[in-house]
């Protein structure tokens, strides 16, 4: 996983990666693993996506912040979230990414150089 954006050519993870169920995980989870260290360089955490998951999610940026500096791995920090975040929560997260934000993703995508599938 790639937390060091400096170079311009290292990205987080997109948005619409799907990890154990959930949107947007992926690409927080990089971000904010990125500001913590220092690496982030032009990217934003907590961006209003990033707030926007969490709020839909129930937890707040701090608790994010705190679970990931206890859960070092992907694995963990999923385990984390869904101890946290039921289903109807999960969903709604994941529809307000794919949905109503997904010019958004498209964005990124495009800034990021990902070719749609």
């Amino acid at each position: 996983m790639a937390t060091d954006f400096r170079s311009g050519k290292d990205f987080p993870r997109r948005g619409r990666d799907e990890y154990g169920g959930f949107l947007w995980l992926l690409r927080a989870a990089d971000k904010a693993r990125a500001a913590a260290a220092g690496t982030i360089h032009d990217y934003i955490y907590p961006c209003p996506m990033d707030k926007g998951v969490f709020d839909r999610w129930g937890i707040t940026v701090d608790e994010f912040d705190t679970a990931l500096a206890s859960n070092a791995t992907d694995e963990a920090i999923l385990n984390w979230l869904k101890s946290r975040v039921d289903d109807a929560h999960r969903d709604a997260a994941n529809r307000w990414v794919s949905v109503e934000k997904s010019a958004n993703l498209d964005r990124q995508d495009a800034e990021e150089g990902v070719v749609a599938a």
